[in-house]
């Protein structure tokens, strides 16, 4: 079970390159229900997302190398890639910082993954969080890899 809140970000208070990281690319198989697969760094895996906004079922399957690279090209719409920086804060929670790059080059979203529903209730936003969009579809990368590209900017918009 995954139980996340997700934040627009502006301008993050802190300089980047002093926290760890993850390179990500993932594609869409199928976005009702999620199926995705994911490089991170040089692990890679196939994901099922269950229905819901800030609590859903989540199931991460190893991959191989070759079969990513096999069921990559067979994703719809566009390829996601983002740097995910670990971020601590508070309470022993991390905040996964997601700055993507490619089509949505200057999107940054905050997720913050919890241990029950009433830490999430609970939960107070850092001041640089400044707008909530876990329950906003527009910012879940499941849609965001149907979003066209306008082919003069190579951008997309989310809106």
């Amino acid at each position: 079970m995954e139980i996340e809140r997700k934040y627009l970000i502006s301008d993050p208070p802190m300089e980047l390159s002093g926290y760890s990281f993850h390179k990500i690319e993932q594609g869409y198989l199928n976005t009702h229900p999620v199926v995705r697969v994911r490089r991170q760094d040089d692990s890679y895996y196939l994901t099922y997302k269950g229905s819901g906004m800030m609590i859903r079922e989540e199931y991460n399957l190893p991959l191989t190398k070759e079969a990513y690279e096999h069921l990559l090209p067979k994703a719809d719409g566009n390829v996601i890639t983002k740097c995910r920086y670990l971020i601590p804060l508070d309470g022993g929670l991390t905040c996964e910082l997601d700055v993507f790059e490619g089509a949505f080059e200057g999107l940054v979203l905050a997720e913050v993954e919890f241990e029950s529903e009433e830490a999430a209730n609970a939960f107070v936003p850092p001041s640089w969080f400044i707008k909530e969009v876990t329950t906003d579809f527009h910012f879940h990368n499941s849609y965001m890899s149907s979003v066209p590209v306008d082919p003069e900017t190579g951008k997309a918009k989310l809106f």
